[in-house]
């Protein structure tokens, strides 16, 4: 993969996954899929799928791997987006894969994320990560990512009465 651009901040986070969503030209309905783990990924799951909310897309969180557990994202009044209800059917036009699920101790393997990606023929794979996450983990030889987006978060500053 070739770095193409450093940006700061959560809009550096936001901006490209929204501008890639818009470029492949996904129609109403479509749906995005984010893989993660339960509690870790979930709030920047939700982060992401705000910043995509007006595009019209069917949004879906899957915990772990497992597609049987899936939630629909749903945009909440006063609050954001939130996972509630299942959907009818998973049928992911892009598959956005968390970098939680490359962290130790974590049951998934790239190995995996290879086959649930070889399960879903003709989809876009976004890759978001923090901290090299998914470079640490081995998994940029095996997964073959469309687009990766990694953040860093250092330093991280903690000031106390």
């Amino acid at each position: 993969m070739t770095n193409t651009e450093t940006l700061r901040g959560v809009p550096g986070i936001l901006r490209p996954f929204k501008e890639y969503l818009q470029k492949i030209g996904l129609a109403a309905g479509d749906q995005v899929v984010y893989y993660g783990c339960v509690g870790t990924c979930t709030p920047f799951v939700e982060l992401l799928a705000v910043a995509v909310r007006g595009l019209q897309l069917q949004q879906v969180f899957v915990p772990l791997l497992d597609e049987t557990k899936a939630k629909l994202l749903h945009d909440v009044p006063d609050v954001g987006m939130q996972a509630d209800g299942s959907p009818a059917a998973l049928h992911p036009k892009v598959l956005v894969i968390m970098g939680g699920l490359a962290m130790p101790n974590v049951p998934v393997t790239k190995e995996l994320v290879q086959a649930l990606v070889a399960r879903h023929s003709n989809v876009k794979v976004i890759g978001v990560c923090f901290m090299s996450m998914f470079e640490k983990a081995g998994w940029c030889d095996t997964v073959s990512f469309d687009l990766m987006i990694d953040a860093t978060i250092d330093p991280v500053r903690v000031v106390r009465k």
